[in-house]
């Protein structure tokens, strides 16, 4: 699975001009699931996010994860982050899940978030979405877990 991590001082993500998830302070995370993945490689991605060191801590150093702050977790279906660019100018997307199994990852994903932290909201599958944040830092970070 593949994720972007960015961390946020605010996210809200939009559908239809509704606000149908948002947080303060924590991460926003756009979630990919590629063919192949598994439930295992979802909970394994997981549990790197809720653990990654990328909020400061009294020294301002890097030292506290999202549960460390008790920060919120925006969670967004993004299948382009399975973008393949390596041949022409048109990505390809065939390392994407298919849209069942991408949905199924998706929610499953997003159930174990929900029974392992606070605060949890998402955006909607497969919805044509606008996603809206101030990046605090910026810290943005890109994950691959297989």
């Amino acid at each position: 699975m593949l994720a972007l991590l960015q961390r946020v001082r605010q996210a809200r993500v939009e559908v239809d001009g509704h606000t149908i998830g948002q947080i303060d302070a924590g991460l926003l995370v756009l979630v990919c699931a590629e063919r192949g993945d598994t439930e295992a490689i979802a909970d394994k991605l997981l549990t790197k996010i809720l653990k990654l060191r990328i909020f400061a801590d009294e020294a301002g150093k890097m030292n506290r994860s999202v549960q460390d702050v008790g920060g919120g977790l925006l969670v967004v279906s993004q299948f382009t982050l399975a973008a393949d660019t390596s041949g022409g100018n048109r990505p390809s997307f065939t390392n994407a899940a298919p849209p069942d199994e991408g949905r199924r990852l998706y929610d499953y994903f997003v159930e174990q978030a929900r029974a392992s932290h606070l605060v949890v909201q998402t955006g909607q599958f497969a919805a044509d979405m606008q996603v809206h944040l101030i990046n605090d830092g910026p810290v943005t970070i890109p994950m691959m877990v297989r």
